[in-house]
């Protein structure tokens, strides 16, 4: 079972080198929005979520040097305000209602789903696009809503979810060492 798991994330990882040019300019982009005043936001519903706010702490903190801290917010983190949002307006609004209260034109908004049918990501998606913001989509395989949808997409072709959230994390930490790139910070 393991050597099956291996071999899935080894050909997903493969598959997804071609996307490096995305994440390059992912980074470059992501570091002049952050400098000039601007702001992340992601969202996920699950293991998406635990991608996201990973990707958030990397940018408020540090990756693997130290940096001035970016302005990234990972919405489900806010668990008062997700609640309150869900109980009054439904789960399908848990991120666009975030995204009204929190985005800017020129922002930028990540939004995982592997799946990429995940009806309170696209509804953020929709909602960025609304207000502006830039918006990325770290999905599974294509063809899905939110990949359709968002203004630049990753999609990893692989078997299982679980496949698929450990190559969003591998995109993570791809953007967030090409971001400290692209920012001058040692490597």
């Amino acid at each position: 079972m393991i050597e099956e798991h291996f071999a899935a994330l080894s050909g997903a990882l493969g598959r997804v080198q071609s996307a490096a040019p995305t994440i390059d300019r992912w980074g470059t982009h992501l570091a002049a929005v952050l400098t000039g005043g601007g702001r992340l936001l992601a969202c996920g519903n699950g293991g998406s979520a635990a991608e996201a706010q990973h990707l958030t702490g990397e940018l408020v903190g540090k990756f693997l040097h130290d940096r001035q801290p970016l302005s990234a917010i990972a919405l489900h983190a806010e668990t008062s305000a997700a609640t309150a949002i869900v109980n009054d307006y439904g789960e399908h609004e848990l991120y666009a209602r975030q995204v009204r209260a929190h985005g800017r034109p020129g922002d930028v908004l990540v939004a995982l789903s592997t799946s990429g049918r995940s009806q309170n990501v696209v509804a953020a998606v929709k909602t960025a696009h609304e207000l502006g913001l830039t918006t990325w989509a770290l999905t599974g395989p294509e063809p899905n809503p939110l990949a359709a949808l968002a203004d630049d997409v990753i999609a990893v072709d692989a078997p299982s979810t679980a496949t698929v959230q450990e190559v969003h994390l591998a995109i993570v930490h791809a953007l967030c060492a090409t971001l400290d790139e692209t920012l001058g910070v040692p490597a």
